[in-house]
């Protein structure tokens, strides 16, 4: 399944709130959680970081709506029961309240993000269980492996999309110009063709249909 990048919103907790200390991190990986509460938003799991009393704290919480950034990536989280944990990872909170499917989506298009903006890997996720044993993800441990695949998936298309960007978009100004005058059909098919070659009689028939809208043009039809 390819994930959907959220728009995220920031919304850090201030930094007078008990669960933000302010420490500086040395963030090597991203750790997975679910909140299990199957009631609370990303925006609810932002505010209760933002008074709990109990020492517990993320990064980032993900819904079906949107992703919210709670701490900055720079400073620790207290979120993996180790301080080694806190110190070295990125915690994620994927919410279990809502559309679940479309939640799913968004933590897995969010977290290729974060490690497509990091040049990391998947290699790089870990399970709140492989910090202290909890039971966390409850609800991805039995599928990590469906779930890291996924991840991987949207990561490598997220980059294929990345390098036609930079590597391609000049090609695709012919493209998209001869779909927006209706010249062509399948924009995405002949997107996905972009450096194959093309044989003489598709370069004839493009032109051929060129020629006439021009003369329709010209003769007001």
């Amino acid at each position: 399944m390819i994930g959907i990048i959220p728009k995220l919103k920031v919304d850090y907790v201030p930094v007078d709130s008990p669960n933000r200390p302010g420490t500086s991190s040395d963030i090597q990986w991203i750790t997975v959680h679910n909140t299990a509460n199957p009631n609370s938003t990303a925006q609810n799991e932002r505010d209760y970081v933002a008074w709990r009393p109990d020492k517990a704290s993320f990064h980032y919480a993900v819904d079906d709506k949107e992703a919210i950034a709670i701490i900055p990536e720079e400073e620790i989280a207290w979120h993996t029961g180790t301080a080694e944990g806190n110190r070295t990872s990125i915690g994620i909170e994927i919410c279990e309240s809502g559309d679940q499917e479309k939640t799913y989506k968004h933590a897995v298009g969010f977290i290729a993000k974060l490690l497509n903006d990091r040049n990391w890997g998947a290699d790089r996720l870990r399970t709140h269980k492989s910090w202290s044993g909890k039971e966390c993800p409850r609800r991805l441990l039995s599928t990590w492996d469906k779930f890291l695949k996924d991840v991987e998936m949207t990561l490598n298309n997220l980059r294929k999309d990345i390098e036609l960007d930079t590597k391609d978009k000049w090609k695709l100004e012919g493209i998209e110009y001869l779909a927006e005058k209706g010249l062509l059909n399948d924009l995405k098919g002949w997107t996905e063709k972009i450096n194959d070659p093309m044989p003489v009689w598709g370069v004839t028939l493009l032109l051929k249909n060129v020629h006439q809208d021009l003369m329709k043009k010209l003769k007001g039809e």
